[in-house]
């Protein structure tokens, strides 16, 4: 409706997409896009992709010409400083989902507000791993994505980034690990083995490792079968 909190989200968002974000991506980072016929054009799908860097927040959604909404923590919305007040006004113009992730049942908010962008028909943006790769190899995916999708008989689309590790503007390609960044979307993944264990949670845990595998397949990732480390963790923030 127009004048509506939603509408005005929808035109921030579509206004920040196109002629903000997208062409300071394409000027400092050149980005490629392939596999863009794989993303389906109408009906709520899951965008799960491979973390490795900060960018991939920005990169991965813009090659979808439908909104992609990711749940965000919080956190982000009660920013500080310049910076943080930036980064709030930025999720609220966009229309990205707050979660207290300490709350109720862990992720139970998150999975909740998940199945209410799918149920609108909307794109759901998530990364399974959790958090970013503090070294550029894949870490064992949480099974959110698919807690949320089987049930709803949602198509998942696996996105594989290859070039974010590490890399930033074209300015530094060349200089150490620094270089092109692409995203390849994949056709969705066949869900079919799980048929009927839409609610077991081995099946959540199968069809995750599946999920990975499909992406590590085209990044060429080395798997480290775990979760990474707080020390890791701090490690790669530079605590």
């Amino acid at each position: 409706m127009a004048g509506s909190p939603l509408a005005s989200r929808l035109v921030w968002y579509w206004f920040l997409k196109f002629a903000v974000v997208g062409p300071i991506l394409k000027l400092a980072y050149a980005p490629r896009w392939l596999g863009k016929e794989n993303l389906p054009r109408s009906g709520g799908y899951v965008l799960a992709a491979n973390h490795t860097g900060v960018i991939e927040t920005a990169i991965v959604p813009f090659g979808v010409r439908r909104r992609v909404t990711f749940v965000a923590k919080s956190k982000y919305y009660r920013g500080s400083g310049a910076k943080g007040r930036l980064l709030a006004w930025f999720l609220k113009a966009i229309g990205q989902v707050p979660i207290e992730p300490a709350s109720a049942e862990a992720a139970q908010p998150a999975l909740d507000a998940a199945r209410e962008i799918l149920r609108r028909g909307d794109v759901w943006g998530i990364f399974p791993e959790g958090t970013r790769s503090p070294d550029g190899r894949m870490y064992r995916g949480r099974t959110g994505a698919m807690r949320v999708a089987l049930p709803m008989g949602v198509p998942v689309i696996p996105a594989a980034v290859s070039g974010a590790h590490g890399s930033g503007p074209r300015w530094t390609w060349g200089k150490g690990t620094s270089q092109r960044i692409t995203v390849t979307y994949l056709p969705p993944l066949d869900t079919s083995p799980w048929v009927g264990r839409e609610d077991d949670p081995t099946a959540w845990r199968e069809a995750t490792e599946a999920l990975m595998a499909r992406i590590r397949e085209v990044t060429g990732q080395e798997y480290a079968d775990r979760y990474p480390t707080r020390e890791e963790l701090r490690a790669r923030d530079g605590h």
